[in-house]
């Protein structure tokens, strides 16, 4: 079995080590792919894999899977999502990384041995800030999410949300000066 939160923490050092430039999500997406061929050959790594090529039951939250790793005989498959947003947004794009959460839990269910959710991050309000209330408490100070999570703008505000089964506990990580990235292992 991979150790997969192990794996992608073991890529952030090379891109401090080797300098490698990730400067948006598709960089991360590719460069973290290339690693994982090199790392783990005896496994499939596939990118924007629909889950309807794992389970016949694809009534999920979202239908492609960032990064796709699986076994040759299918007896252990991983799932990687990832988000690198550059746009602000910040209480958008943190829904988003919940919804990233929903999405695994849903993989595990269909048989996902394990699955990671990452997000890396340059701008300061994803993690500090004055509000801390709604959404932002989860990753401003309590870098924990869990339970229901509410949309938190728009139309369908405090309306919309994602219920999250487990609870998972993340610790935000300097990757340089201006950039923090976190691994939550699903």
């Amino acid at each position: 079995m991979l150790e997969l939160a192990n794996l992608v923490s073991d890529f952030f050092q090379v891109i401090i080590d080797e300098q490698i430039e990730i400067y948006n999500e598709f960089s991360l997406q590719h460069e973290l792919g290339i690693y994982l061929r090199k790392r783990i050959p005896e496994y499939k790594v596939q990118f924007e894999r629909n889950i309807s090529y794992f389970s016949n039951e694809n009534s999920t939250i979202k239908k492609e899977i960032d990064i796709s790793i699986f076994s040759r005989d299918m007896r252990e498959k991983y799932a990687i999502e990832l988000k690198y947003p550059v746009n602000g947004q910040y209480p958008e794009q943190m829904y988003s990384f919940v919804k990233d959460i929903k999405f695994m839990e849903e993989l595990v269910e269909r048989g996902f041995t394990q699955n990671c959710c990452v997000a890396l991050v340059s701008s300061r309000p994803f993690y500090k800030g004055i509000n801390e209330e709604g959404i932002y408490r989860y990753f401003r100070i309590e870098h924990s999410v869990y339970g229901e999570v509410f949309k938190p703008t728009g139309a369908d505000k405090n309306k919309e949300s994602i219920m999250i089964f487990g609870k998972y506990d993340f610790k935000w990580q300097n990757l340089d000066e201006k950039r923090k990235y976190y691994i939550i292992e699903i």
